[in-house]
């Protein structure tokens, strides 16, 4: 069982966010109240907890006049995040000036934002995601839209909004709307679909069914139907014992016994070496293409 300390640490592998629920399954009520009142995790909304820097995102906002933004502001409403910032990142009005000091402690993004734009000290959810979708990397703004729409955000506004946009970074919004699914557990997943998406011939979509024979009901993280290639994000969800290992282990087995090629890819590959991923990805395609006279 974890304690309180190891909970903060392994925190930006879970997204920066965890719900009380599954802190205290984890470890207990407790730890988890230890390592609130110690400051090592703060509570943002709805019973979820994050890392201490959304706390210090709103507090530099508030000194300089600015709103917390970007994954700090997907935070601050609780959504998963594929990093945790480093330092804030607050939304600075262009003509604001800042001192050094202060500056060296925020990631400043120098933009005017209208009323409806803000709400408090972060930007509003419709203003995060547009501003992570035209800003952030492909893979860092998918998880960020996922986890929204897991939470509960509308696809339909999301599509709209980045519809209507323009200007800079636009046009990279539109593909993270486009791309965004709930049905993303995590944001590892959303990530290797991140990557994913970007492989000629290849089709994945998140958590599919599939039944077989011997038994086979499973729901992998990616499934692609028409090459019959399963990619699986191994979770650090905690969730490794004894029992959940030999699950695992007969749920891959059956797959493979039903004619599924089953690629499990490690949290440190996906991502910290997605040209690794990459290649083992176009390499099983082109594979699985020859040999069942697929074309691309």
């Amino acid at each position: 069982m974890l304690g309180a300390v190891d909970i903060a640490t392994r925190m930006p592998l879970l997204g920066g966010v965890a719900t009380r629920s599954m802190l205290v399954r984890l470890t207990s009520r407790r730890d988890l109240d230890d390592a609130v009142a110690s400051g090592l995790l703060v509570r943002v909304n709805r019973g979820r907890y994050a890392v201490p820097g959304v706390h210090e995102g709103t507090e530099l906002a508030l000194k300089v006049t600015g709103h917390v933004c970007l994954a700090s502001a997907a935070l601050a409403h609780g959504w998963k995040v594929k990093v945790v910032p480093a330092l804030p990142q607050v939304a600075v009005p262009k003509d604001r000036r800042i001192a050094a000091s202060l500056r060296a402690s925020m990631y400043p993004v120098w933009t005017d934002l209208g009323e409806d734009d803000v709400e408090g000290l972060a930007t509003t959810a419709g203003k995060t995601l547009e501003m992570c979708g035209r800003l952030l990397p492909l893979d860092e703004a998918l998880a960020i839209a996922d986890s929204a729409l897991r939470d509960g955000f509308p696809h339909g506004q999301l599509l709209d909004l980045a519809a209507a946009a323009k200007g800079p970074g636009s046009a990279r919004l539109r593909r993270v709307a486009a791309l965004a699914d709930g049905r993303a557990a995590n944001p590892f997943e959303s990530v290797l679909r991140a990557v994913a998406v970007d492989i000629p011939g290849l089709e994945v979509a998140p958590q599919v069914e599939i039944r077989g024979t011997l038994g086979l009901a499973a729901r992998p993280d990616l499934v692609d139907l028409r090459l019959r290639i399963v990619l699986e994000a191994d979770s650090f969800e905690w969730h490794g014992d004894r029992a959940a290992l030999r699950r695992d282990a007969r749920r891959y087995d059956l797959l493979v016994a039903n004619g599924w090629t089953v690629l499990r890819f490690a949290y440190e590959d996906v991502m910290h070496d997605q040209d690794w991923v990459r290649r083992v990805l176009a390499s099983t395609v082109e594979r699985t293409q020859r040999r069942g006279g697929l074309g691309a």
